[in-house]
């Protein structure tokens, strides 16, 4: 991987609003069919919401790293483009690319058939799994099943929210941030929250918070793709490039970087 410099964010104006932008300045290794269809045909613009370690996040000086910042930066430069992050909240990163105001969405984004309805995916690159997340010291909550009656923390948009609306008798929070609302569950104003297990323990590790814990039972199997305009040009070269580096061992590699462990498999299909 080369060297990747994060310069000063600045505002660029898409259809969909103005969003908060990051560049990335990997030189293109080599020139293919790929292209944007947002502004520079040689720059993807790429949406994210820069808060969910280790997938996508800033550091202390505003830096955006992570797992799937240098997954894209790499597909992008093995196309012979360079990538522009455009920062949003979550729930509206699917509506960017139904307008095609982006070239493609990563965070952590779990492929579902209803979001298949009406935007791309490439193929998976990630296996995971939605968890929940209790304190310490609360012996109560073992399954799903007893959050009846609970405050769950959820966000917008995501593939856990919509299983914790299916649990009975609850009362949903949702958070802009995963790091408050983990504070929260810590802190006691929840009794819950339902993510992503890599990126809840990877909150919970950046935050140090030592009363939180994940039940050991995964809720779900999921697999994260890279979100695409529907009908996207650029899909068939990008599942090639994933296909690509997960052969030459370039996405284990990765993992290991992020998780410090190797990665399981995923299949071709998301579900």
């Amino acid at each position: 991987m080369g060297h990747r410099c994060q310069h000063r964010l600045w505002w660029l104006a898409l259809a969909a609003g103005g969003l908060l932008v990051a560049c990335s300045a990997h030189r293109p290794l080599a020139t293919s069919e790929a292209r944007s269809s947002v502004g520079d045909p040689d720059t993807l613009v790429v949406t994210t919401e820069p808060a969910f370690p280790p997938f996508v996040y800033l550091t202390a000086t505003d830096e955006l790293v992570g797992f799937d910042v240098d997954l894209i930066t790499e597909v992008a430069q093995r196309l012979g483009l360079k990538v522009y992050f455009a920062y949003i909240p979550f729930d509206g990163l699917m509506a960017t690319l139904e307008a095609e105001t982006a070239d493609a969405a990563v965070d952590a984004i779990t492929i579902t058939a209803r979001r298949d309805e009406t935007i791309d995916f490439s193929r998976p690159y990630f296996r995971s799994g939605l968890a929940i997340a209790v304190r310490r010291d609360d012996p109560s909550i073992t399954s799903l099943q007893d959050l009846s009656g609970k405050k769950i923390a959820v966000k917008l948009g995501t593939t856990g929210a919509d299983l914790a609306g299916q649990v009975p008798n609850t009362q949903l929070v949702t958070f802009d941030s995963a790091e408050k609302a983990l504070m929260d569950l810590e802190k006691g104003n929840v009794d819950a929250v339902i993510k992503d297990k890599p990126t809840t323990l990877g909150m919970i590790e950046l935050a140090n918070l030592q009363n939180v814990r994940l039940l050991d039972d995964l809720l779900t199997e999921e697999y994260y793709g890279i979100a695409l305009p529907p009908g996207s040009p650029n899909k068939p070269l990008i599942d090639a490039t994933l296909d690509a580096m997960l052969a030459d061992g370039t996405i284990a590699e990765l993992h290991r970087k992020w998780f410090g462990y190797d990665p399981e498999p995923v299949p071709e299909a998301g579900y």
